[in-house]
């Protein structure tokens, strides 16, 4: 796949600039002690850390009619144009994910039938699974939302897949290619692989998964391919279409408050225009 100059060029350009939209507040109202009563969902921003896209995904999903807590969890080091030492650095990434792990337990506890979501941009998409897998045995979480994953598509998903609930959701773009075909090829995705990443071409299911985990793949992922019918809601298909409040708010927001209605979601069509959705690989 050759890519024109200009995507790569953009794509840089865009990264940088990232890092002077960090920062962005949030509403208190979105972390009023209050909605932890109703759930909470956890959104993990990119590598850029608190920015205007992960502000307008805890927006989308409060104006989508989420009422459950809704928490950025910067999980980036924090440091100046340290955006690479974020997405390279795998040890202190586990560290972190298992302070979310810790997180999620404590809130399961004090709100045993609570649902907990975990959403995740970029970067944030792979630090979901290394959340996922630093939980301890038979704990779950309800669902997780990967949004343009910066992560390998064969990541074995079957320790994550085992600890939601209702599954995954892995929204990916092929036009992505600026971040997820060059970027992660040249400076490798959160699991440290080299080459297209899953939230471009979609996650993969190991040939060496025995029935039993296979089945799991079937049953608990699901991959949403981007159309472009999306771009009324805002999505484009680029990196940061899926950041769109308008789509968040439509799908992402549509796709918790089902679970919370105790729907099977994976049963339940997504609302007009629905998005292309593909079986697993």
């Amino acid at each position: 796949m050759i890519l024109p100059r200009r995507s790569i060029l953009v794509g840089i350009a865009t990264l940088l600039m990232a890092a002077g939209l960090a920062g962005c507040s949030l509403p208190a109202r979105l972390t009023a002690p209050e909605r932890y009563g109703r759930g909470v969902v956890f959104v993990l921003p990119g590598i850029e850390g608190r920015s205007v896209w992960n502000r307008n995904i805890a927006l989308g999903l409060d104006s989508g009619g989420v009422e459950a807590a809704i928490e950025v969890f910067d999980w980036t080091s924090g440091v100046p144009g340290g955006m690479l030492y974020n997405l390279m650095d795998l040890e202190r990434n586990r560290r972190v994910a298992r302070q979310l792990a810790d997180r999620i337990v404590a809130q399961r506890a004090r709100h045993p039938n609570a649902p907990i979501h975990l959403v995740g941009h970029s970067g944030g998409g792979g630090m979901i699974l290394l959340t996922l897998e630093a939980l301890p045995p038979g704990r779950q979480i309800d669902s997780a939302v990967l949004l343009a994953a910066a992560v390998s598509p064969d990541y074995n998903l079957v320790n994550a897949l085992r600890r939601t609930r209702y599954g995954i959701v892995n929204f990916y773009s092929e036009h992505d290619a600026g971040f997820l075909v060059v970027g992660t090829s040249l400076f490798g995705s959160i699991d440290r692989y080299a080459g297209p990443s899953a939230g471009a071409v979609g996650f993969r299911m190991p040939d060496y998964l025995v029935p039993e985990d296979q089945a799991l793949y079937k049953d608990k992922l699901r991959q949403v391919a981007w159309d472009p019918r999306l771009k009324q809601t805002g999505n484009r298909g680029g990196h940061f279409g899926w950041t769109s409040q308008e789509f968040v708010r439509t799908y992402v927001a549509t796709i918790l408050k089902r679970q919370a209605a105790d729907y099977k979601w994976r049963r339940v069509d997504a609302p007009a225009p629905p998005p292309r959705r593909t079986r697993s690989r």
